[in-house]
């Protein structure tokens, strides 16, 4: 019987090169064709007219007193200064902190003070986050000081913020200024600095949600993301003739290495439709521009097949994209497949700690292989399976899944002992999910460990029983989740939305599983809902299911 352990390919090589390095080489190959269109700012940058404007503000940062491995935070929507900075930063050799633009003051002063930050830009303000106010209130400091010398009692290590837009607050540098300060300087600096600057350096800082304490600081490398990226790329055949819409957010790993890295490593320009996602925006741009690969969660494609106006869009340029950040349901991707022409689309699985792809089914994957399984191990990789005494499974079998090799991160921020419990000794990162590997090498992520249902002693995996009731004409959406039970253990819930102008009922729901699934395998508690509570990156939160459950049912633990 075989075991649940798998390693990638080993061609083509890693890449043994800086961000830098790799973003100056796209710029020499392909310097008139267009590299960045940001539809919403009206911006559209050659290769050629990015690399000028990414050197200016890399100038200005280390113009502006910042040295290589010193942390400078992003806290911005879907903007072209946002790409900007991400390459500058990496020329530079800062640390680029990519915080959640849903945060709000407690969470950024916690992740600007945990890595030392010293350098912040934001945007302006964006619908109802208003991120100068905020950064004002956090650091009033700013009216009264100098630009690019703030001395802020709550934020002790941010010297200079750096504002987007056309109004800047005072105390703040503008980006348009900052660009003007590198200008002026040349390019000497960073010639300088990149002569010193190594593919293991640390690059960049996500933080995770932090659904269980504080957010923990992911710290990845030149070499952990631009690879990923590369490999990402590959999986999907792109080209200097592909245009790939992004409306997924930048300061995530999908957004800034399955988009941006994956795009500068094969010529691929990066489209980005809004600031944040809004699915008839994505339609259109998708469409005017012509692009050719479309990125997204399953929320954000279920809005766009949905839209009243979905027809209206010529999408027939669209070839591939990726479907990731959360569970892909089957019926979802065969409508993305038949319905936006995405025929090479791309399933991603992984985490931030692992940069983050580890699954990626190709393009040539037969089309029952990519909607129903995340396909095969990435390049330079493994992976193993393993039950709870840490031994690894036979195939087939579910276990929790493992990955070792270049994409592992180099730790949490300053945080040894968290990094050691979920990176072992032999550089396995532990992800918590439930997986099973097929005889082909296949994966099917089954959940996650701690969304494992027990009732009455049998395992029920929620992932199972959402892929069925994603089969009724009515359903929309369903998340499925256990709750405490006084004699089972657990009893399973599900959370449904319908599809507009549809009804069903808690009776019809068990008709359609009854005779098709095990028993215990019907959900007992159904609740129609209108929305579905989730992360700003579209990851849905089950455990606010769960405890909004607890509470109705007036459940004790």
């Amino acid at each position: 019987m075989t075991d649940s352990f798998v390693r990638g390919a080993t061609e083509p090589p890693l890449l043994e090169i800086t961000i830098g390095q790799a973003f100056d080489s796209a710029c020499a190959k392909w310097p008139t064709q267009e590299a960045l269109v940001c539809a919403a700012q009206s911006v559209r940058l050659t290769w050629a007219a990015l690399q000028a404007r990414v050197d200016d503000v890399a100038a200005g940062l280390l113009s502006s007193g910042l040295k290589p491995g010193d942390c400078i935070g992003i806290w911005s929507f879907n903007r072209v200064e946002w790409t900007i900075t991400q390459f500058a930063a990496a020329k530079a050799g800062l640390i680029l902190v990519t915080v959640n633009p849903a945060y709000r003051l407690l969470e950024l002063e916690y992740a600007l003070n945990k890595v030392a930050c010293k350098a912040l830009v934001i945007s302006p303000p964006f619908k109802s986050s208003d991120y100068p106010g905020m950064i004002m209130a956090l650091a009033p400091e700013l009216a009264e000081g100098t630009r690019g010398n703030l001395r802020a009692r709550r934020l002790p290590h941010l010297r200079m913020v750096v504002q987007m837009g056309e109004q800047t607050m005072p105390g703040a540098v503008s980006f348009d200024a900052l660009e003007m300060v590198g200008r002026e300087a040349g390019r000497a600096a960073i010639t300088a600095v990149s002569l010193n600057l190594m593919p293991s350096d640390a690059i960049n800082i996500q933080f995770t949600s932090g659904t269980t304490g504080t957010p923990k600081g992911v710290t990845l490398s030149h070499r952990n993301i631009l690879n990923n990226g590369y490999f990402i790329g590959q999986a999907m055949a792109l080209t200097p003739q592909d245009r790939v819409c992004i409306p997924v957010p930048l300061y995530h790993c999908f957004g800034m290495v399955i988009g941006n890295l994956a795009c500068i490593t094969h010529g691929a320009a990066m489209v980005f439709p809004g600031e944040g996602f809004d699915a008839l925006a994505t339609l259109q741009v998708a469409a005017a521009e012509r692009c050719t690969a479309l990125y997204g969660v399953p929320t954000m494609f279920i809005a766009e097949l949905d839209h009243s106006r979905f027809a209206e869009f010529d999408l027939h340029h669209l070839r591939t994209g990726v479907m990731a950040g959360a569970t892909c349901p089957i019926a979802v991707m065969r409508r993305v497949v038949e319905a936006m022409h995405m025929r090479d689309i791309s399933i991603c699985y992984g985490m931030t700690e692992t940069s983050p792809v580890s699954f990626q089914s190709s393009v040539d994957d037969p089309l029952e292989r990519r909607v129903s399984t995340v396909g095969r191990i990435h390049p330079h990789l493994e992976v193993k399976l393993i039950d709870a005494e840490a031994r690894i499974v036979p195939r087939n079998t579910p276990g929790e899944l493992c990955t070792r090799g270049y994409s592992v991160m180099l730790g949490y921020w300053d945080e040894p002992e968290q990094t050691a419990k979920a990176k072992d000794t032999e550089g396995w990162m532990h992800t918590g999910d439930l997986a099973i590997l097929d005889d082909d090498g296949y994966c099917t992520i089954v959940g996650r460990i701690k969304d494992m249902v027990i009732r009455g002693g049998e395992n029920l995996y929620p992932r199972e029983i959402e892929e069925y009731l994603y089969r009724h004409p009515k359903i929309q959406e369903v998340q499925v989740f256990g709750v405490p039970d006084g004699f089972y253990g657990e009893e399973l819930c599900a959370w449904i939305i319908l599809r507009d102008g549809t009804d069903l009922t808690d009776a019809d729901v068990r008709d359609f599983c009854r005779e098709q699934i095990a028993h215990q395998k019907i959900p007992r508690y159904i609740r129609f809902v209108k929305e579905l509570p989730m992360t700003v990156t579209g990851k849905l939160q089950k455990y606010k299911m769960r405890e909004a459950m607890i509470d109705e049912l007036k459940i004790e633990i």
